[in-house]
């Protein structure tokens, strides 16, 4: 799925886009679901989908945000999941001004599984926001939460991550962690993993982290003749791609590590 975005005359303008997604009994699907822009217009894309897997199915889904830097973005998902369905959802935020992602994904019959990978990087003044739910409702299934971030400049990032686990949901599994470089003294990451249990007999964990590229590693791969500016690119993108490796598609990562490296080095010069 494409969704290009193009004004007229430099007006400022409006989408609403929807999805919605079957993926019925048994079946296996892969969506890449891709937001683009054709040049720097001002405009607001509010786009609201939701995605129902049912018994057996399996979905990979990667969503690429690459928008204009004048850009408001604000996604709502939701994905339900029917016994023994897995879905693993890849999401990458490069573009957009002010992007706001609010993702609830609800495990409503036993065995099956989410896992939910997320890598965003903000220069300039981009704000980019990443609120979760993953919401346990039955026994046995197992989750994975895993964000990583990179801000530079005066991007601000905010991860709100939250895991339930209500009380009929025995044996639960789940593990959220969201990481964050940040490599300018002015750009800000407000972080929130949260845990709300009301089983006993569960397995769960969370944690943030936040700091900056390490110095040592940079002078390593100096001292073998690397220019400052490069090493720190290769950095960046050893950091970014511990979440880029999720997707599948050898063609669709390739695309996507190409275009996290030309954000990287736009940032460079600004």
């Amino acid at each position: 799925m494409l969704y290009l975005s193009a004004g007229e005359d430099k007006a400022s303008f409006l989408a609403h886009p929807r999805n919605l997604i079957l993926a019925g009994e048994g079946s296996q699907v892969q969506i890449v679901e891709t937001y683009g822009s054709l040049n720097q217009d001002v405009y607001l894309n509010n786009i609201v989908s939701e995605i129902v897997l049912e018994k057996n199915a399996v979905v990979e889904h990667v969503r690429l945000q690459n928008e204009s830097r004048k850009a408001y973005h604000i996604a709502a998902r939701e994905v339900e999941l029917a016994r023994d369905s897995v879905y693993t959802s890849v999401s990458i935020d490069l573009g957009g001004k002010l992007v706001r992602n609010n993702f609830n994904l609800r495990l409503r019959a036993e065995h099956c599984e989410g896992n939910l990978y997320g890598f965003y990087f903000g220069a300039g003044e981009q704000l980019i926001d990443n609120h979760t739910l993953i919401d346990h409702l039955m026994p046995n299934c197992p989750s994975n939460e895993f964000y990583k971030g990179i801000l530079t400049d005066k991007a601000h990032g905010v991860f709100n991550g939250k895991v339930m686990v209500h009380q009929d949901a025995q044996k639960t599994n789940a593990y959220q962690q969201n990481q964050c470089l940040l490599l300018s003294n002015d750009a800000v990451i407000n972080t929130k993993p949260q845990l709300e249990i009301f089983a006993d007999d569960v397995k769960c964990s969370h944690g943030a982290s936040i700091g900056q590229l390490d110095e040592d590693s940079v002078f390593y791969l100096r001292s073998r003749g690397i220019g400052e500016e490069e090493a720190q690119s290769m950095l960046r993108f050893a950091y970014a791609s511990e979440i880029l490796n999720h997707i599948k598609s050898p063609g669709i990562r390739v695309h996507v590590e190409n275009l996290v490296n030309a954000a990287f080095r736009a940032s460079q010069k600004m």
